[in-house]
């Protein structure tokens, strides 16, 4: 039954590598370290992660609570919002968020201007959606790790990205990591 971590925990490793953009470059070159971490990241990583949640959903393991009304429409908000921050965060930053590289720009506006990580914001909210709608025990601990996993990559992210771009160091600053500052 849970043998679905395999892929995905290799997968999340892979795709982690764009956290090492400037290790890459600096050890293979800004196109090698680029083409290398596109292939690992993309070609490997995101599918074999697919996979392993593919795999987690059709597991047919036990429900954590039994969804209801409420709980489905609360998934369905929570997914169409997700997956809106999400695919808009890919539009606001363009080529960087699939292939980043040592040249990359810091990009701070759009949604970029309200939270460091969209994406993974989105990816987060999308994921507790989908937890309501499908809270088996595999999909759960799927998405609960998905979303350590995005914590922790932004973190690493974040490191590369103050060796790359400069003024990332004073955007961190002015700037929260995943959910907008109320004002």
């Amino acid at each position: 039954m849970y043998l679905f971590l395999i892929p995905l925990l290799i997968g999340f490793a892979l795709v982690g590598l764009s956290a090492f953009t400037t290790a890459s470059a600096s050890r293979w070159g800004a196109k090698a370290g680029m083409t290398i971490t596109f292939v690992l990241r993309n070609i490997l990583g995101i599918p074999l992660f697919i996979i392993g949640a593919v795999l987690a959903w059709t597991s047919g393991a036990p429900f954590l609570f039994a969804p209801n009304k409420i709980t489905r429409f609360a998934a369905l908000f929570l997914i169409i919002a997700g997956a809106v921050v999400f695919v808009w965060g890919h539009i606001n930053i363009g080529r960087p968020s699939h292939m980043p590289s040592i040249d990359d720009a810091l990009v701070s506006d759009g949604l970029y201007a309200v939270a460091r990580h969209p994406i993974y914001s989105g990816a987060m909210v999308l994921l507790v959606g989908l937890i309501l709608i499908n809270p088996s025990v595999t999909w759960a601990l799927g998405c609960v790790l998905a979303i350590v996993w995005l914590v922790i990559q932004a973190r690493l992210e974040e490191m590369d990205l103050l060796q790359r771009i400069p003024s990332y160091k004073d955007y961190m600053k002015t700037v929260p990591r995943f959910l907008p500052r109320i004002k």
